[in-house]
């Protein structure tokens, strides 16, 4: 499946090294055709009031689209 410039999209795997979840919600700014047979993503990351928290680069396997029937929730990114 190929994602649209954008496109909201969630993880499907955690990535520590930036503190995030799967689960997490992540827009798509920019595709990268994969040679190997995988496309890559740039997703940038954003905190609830806007702010960029990261942009990062996926294999296309670390992200799936949203559906209908998931709903949004807030989870800090402090560790306690």
């Amino acid at each position: 499946m190929t994602y649209k410039l954008f496109e909201e999209v969630v993880l499907t795997k955690d990535i520590p090294e930036r503190r995030l979840k799967k689960g997490d919600v992540a827009t798509v700014v920019e595709h990268y055709p994969g040679s190997d047979g995988e496309d890559g993503y740039s997703l940038e990351l954003f905190n609830v009031l806007g702010d960029t928290i990261t942009v990062i680069t996926v294999p296309e396997s670390a992200i799936e689209p949203l559906t209908e029937d998931e709903i949004f929730s807030i989870r800090s990114l402090v560790v306690a």
